[in-house]
Formats: C-alpha cells, structure tokens, sequence
C-alpha cells in the first residue's frame, strides 16, 4: 500500500497576494475555484513536485497565516535555487551547508517559512 503526501494546506491572510507570489517563485497555478460565496480553494504545485499546496477562505485551516514553517523541499541546486528567488524578489536566506546538504530558506508575504534542501552527494 502506498501513501503519498499530495496536498498540504498554508495559512495565507490574502488569497491573490499568496497566489501572484508562489506563481512569481515559480509554482503552477492548478485550481482556483469557489464552488459557492465564501469559499475559496486555490491548488498550486511547485515544478517537479508530486505535493501541492492550498490555499483560499474558508477551509477550516486551525493555523495562523504566517506559522507554517514545516515544509521542506528539495531541489538539485541551493545555489540556484537561491539566485531565483531574489531574482524574483522573495525575501531569501541561504546557502547554509550541513553535512546533510545545503539549505536555502524563504518566506512567503505572510512569513511561512520554506527549507529548500540540496541533497549531500551519495
């Protein structure tokens, strides 16, 4: 039996600044739907990932925007990865090499924060 992680939910205090913001850092728009008044849905995928994030009004979401820090992800080069995100204009921290890779953070306009790891060579 496989379980796969697909789909976990960032606090956000305003929809389209969160949406104009991951789409400027690169990530895909999938769903933006509001299925009746007061509802909001939007699904965005980080390129190569097989995990999305949601967002919207009204999800039940228990977490304050801003107090996400958990998520973390890979990327095949934090130097890269880093140069991108201040080109784009995200507030970016890094690169700080472990000995179990290096790691570049982000924050989104409501400060979630982001650990993008490039893996050690194995």
């Amino acid at each position: 039996m496989d379980w796969r992680i697909e789909l976990i939910y960032v606090p956000v205090s305003d929809v389209d600044r969160a949406k104009e913001f991951y789409t400027r850092v690169g990530f895909h728009p999938d769903h933006d739907e509001t299925p009746y008044q007061g509802l909001r849905f939007v699904q965005m995928t980080p390129p190569g990932s097989a995990c999305s994030i949601a967002f919207g009004t009204n999800l039940g979401i228990d977490l304050e925007p801003g107090r996400q820090s958990t998520i973390q992800v890979v990327v095949p080069d934090a130097e890269a990865a880093l140069a991108h995100l201040r080109e784009v204009g995200a507030d970016a921290e890094g690169v700080e090499e472990q000995a179990w890779g290096r790691f570049v953070t982000f924050r989104d306009p409501d400060g979630n924060r982001w650990t993008l790891q490039q893996l050690p060579a194995r």
